[in-house]
């Protein structure tokens, strides 16, 4: 039986090629793997959106073993209103802190040896500067629950945490939710990836609404190989999306969200 396991955070990202350089030159990540899809995901995995977008998987090492970031961008939106749903992500990484001083990027320290920093879009980061003393520097990848004061805002930039579990364990999962009347926001279905292997899910929503996807983990291992072309991929991706030329080109922006 597949041993459950946290596989990844999801950001919506409105500037790809500035978010890839956040990710890949200051947090120092590596593009793990590149997918682009022609229309929408029938489970809603870029958001409620039809149109083209693709999937970018960056992390510190293989999804086998690595909590990672999922970069999901639609083309033709060019930003997401921020809730107050996502708090942030903690990394120990004095060589992220090097970088973001050495790039210009701005940061704050919060407490003694701790630095908070933004991705494009306002997602926070705070980065421990302290080397690294194991291979994944992603600190916290354990859900935290706290308490915003109000009503949680989930805007449109919201998130998606994603486990894997056996495949069979899927439909009792399904099955439980109903029981309880738990919201479930895509009944299990399987996800095709041009080229690569079919996955089936299950995505549920808590009482706050926060998504959370589980999906079959023999088939997602196969999905979620290091493809070595991953950078080379994006970089080709981002180089024949002409879309910022052609909204600037008309004197328009792209669609907000």
């Amino acid at each position: 039986m597949a041993v459950r396991r946290a596989l990844h955070f999801v950001f919506k990202v409105g500037d790809r090629a500035r978010t890839a350089r956040f990710y890949r030159e200051l947090l120092g990540m590596s593009v793990l793997r590149h997918e682009e899809f022609d229309e929408g995901c029938k489970a809603s995995c870029n958001g409620p959106y039809d149109g083209k977008w693709s999937k970018t998987m960056v992390g510190y090492g293989p999804e086998d073993d690595h909590f990672v970031a999922e970069l999901t961008y639609n083309y033709g939106i060019g930003e997401y209103r921020l809730g107050n749903d996502f708090l942030g992500i903690t990394l120990v990484s004095s060589q992220a802190v090097s970088n973001a001083k050495k790039m210009g990027w701005p940061l704050k320290e919060v407490t003694a040896g701790v630095f908070e920093t933004e991705a494009p879009g306002g997602y926070k980061f705070y980065l421990e500067d302290k080397g690294q003393k194991k291979q994944d520097p992603v600190l916290k990848c354990k859900l935290e629950l706290k308490a915003v004061g109000g009503a949680v805002d989930h805007g449109t930039a919201f998130g998606r945490i994603a486990f894997s579990c056996a495949k069979e364990e899927l439909p009792s999962i399904e099955a439980l939710m109903k029981k309880e009347n738990q919201k479930i926001l895509t009944p299990l279905v399987s996800l095709d990836t041009p080229g690569k292997a079919t996955v089936q899910v299950v995505i549920l929503a808590d009482p706050d609404g926060h998504e959370i996807c589980f999906v079959g983990d023999e088939a997602f291992r196969d999905l979620s190989k290091v493809d070595p072309n991953g950078d080379k991929l994006l970089d080709d991706a981002m180089a024949a999306d002409k879309s910022d030329t052609w909204f600037a080109a008309r004197n328009m922006k792209k669609v907000s969200a």
